[in-house]
């Protein structure tokens, strides 16, 4: 099929090139009706636009992308970073630059490093806001100097930020209350390990499973949520105490990637498979505890199509004018063991291979990560 140009489409409008131009560009100068008649003719014609080539036209400095994100749980973040670079690489044509500055962990000195984004003077930046109250200003502030903030994996609602890519959390903790009512005897109490109620994930995604738990479980409750604060050790020794302390306890949601101190806990105790437990997200030390049943079902939020979305939407932004939604939620998917093979993140699906999937979790995904910039270069995470 011949491509669709700018000229071809203002023959079928029957205006001037300079009009579709305007159009296309979100540009003042036509009228609204005019700009809507031009657009619906351009996404029926099938028109696409040559980015690269708009790119060099218009002689546009480097695009550089600021990135904040934790370095712990490398397991789960090393994936969303892959996704973000990944989406890079395929950009690079366009120049492309990430700017990474991480935090140690979560919620963990995220204003100083978006603060150091502000002044490496690039034009967006996507962040993992872990403690949203805090960051508020600051993000206001980048969005004011026009730079667009693109929240991942979590929100910052009460910010000015131009938009969130993430699963529905709310969403995602219904459909965890919704298997867990079918994995135990109705009235059952059941118990959530969180990170941090202030993140905003981990909040909706609570407020979410405890809101059609006991009504999926004709009366189930739950009994206790429990912050762990994305601490292994603290996880641990909560979980553990939590089990012996309630011996009636049917059912463990763990509501963030910090599973594994949860299922130790489960098996140091003998409940492998004697209690539910439903977990979130993928990675390969999750497996041998899908293979001995202490895993039930895990509600996979996709970090690697999260980072990867993020990039794209932010690009084409200011490449092409495109207005952000407001939030792109990702659709989940439900990790069981009949289905946890056909996952990449396991190693084991076509075309992907073990290391490959390893790599995403190395400690090297982020040597250097906070002094020097990433120009687009798939090894920096190898």
């Amino acid at each position: 099929m011949r491509k669709i140009g700018v000229r071809q489409i203002a023959k079928l409008a029957d205006v001037s090139p300079g009009t579709v131009d305007r159009a296309l560009h979100g540009r003042k100068g036509i009228t609204e009706s005019t700009r809507r008649r031009i657009l619906a003719i351009a996404e029926s014609a099938g028109y696409k636009p040559d980015l690269a080539a708009r790119a060099l036209s218009t002689g546009r400095v480097p695009i550089r992308i600021g990135v904040c994100i934790p370095q712990e749980i490398q397991y789960y973040f090393g994936q969303l970073l892959t996704g973000i670079l990944t989406e890079a690489k395929r950009l690079e044509r366009l120049g492309v630059q990430v700017v990474c500055r991480p935090t140690a962990r979560l919620g963990v000195e995220e204003v100083e490093r978006v603060s150091e984004l502000l002044k490496e003077g690039v034009q967006a930046i996507l962040i993992v806001p872990g403690d949203p109250a805090k960051l508020t200003p600051i993000l206001d502030e980048a969005e004011k100097e026009n730079v667009r903030v693109v929240c991942v994996d979590t929100d910052a609602p009460a910010s000015r930020r131009s938009t969130v890519v993430s699963v529905n959390a709310e969403v995602a903790g219904k459909l965890a209350a919704e298997l867990m009512s079918s994995f135990v005897a109705s009235q059952a109490q059941v118990a959530i390990i969180t990170g941090m109620l202030n993140t905003e994930d981990h909040a909706k995604k609570t407020r979410g499973f405890c809101e059609l738990y006991p009504q999926l479980s004709n009366g189930g409750s739950v009994v206790e949520v429990i912050e762990a604060h994305e601490e292994e050790e603290e996880a641990f020794q909560k979980c553990r105490e939590l089990l012996e302390r309630r011996s009636s306890l049917a059912g463990l949601y763990v509501n963030t990637v910090n599973c594994l101190p949860v299922c130790r806990a489960i098996c140091a105790l003998g409940l492998s498979g004697k209690i539910a437990l439903i977990t979130t997200d993928l990675f390969r030390g999750m497996i041998p505890y899908f293979e001995k049943g202490t895993i039930r079902a895990s509600i996979h939020g996709r970090p690697f199509i999260q980072g990867e979305l993020a990039m794209r939407i932010v690009v084409d932004h200011i490449v092409n004018h495109r207005p952000l939604p407001p939030f792109y939620y990702v659709p989940p998917h439900i990790v069981l063991r009949s289905n946890l093979y056909v996952f990449r993140e396991t190693g084991y699906t076509d075309g992907v291979s073990s290391s490959t999937v390893a790599s995403v979790a190395h400690p090297a995904a982020w040597e250097g990560a906070p002094q020097q910039t990433v120009h687009n270069r798939q090894d920096e995470v190898d």
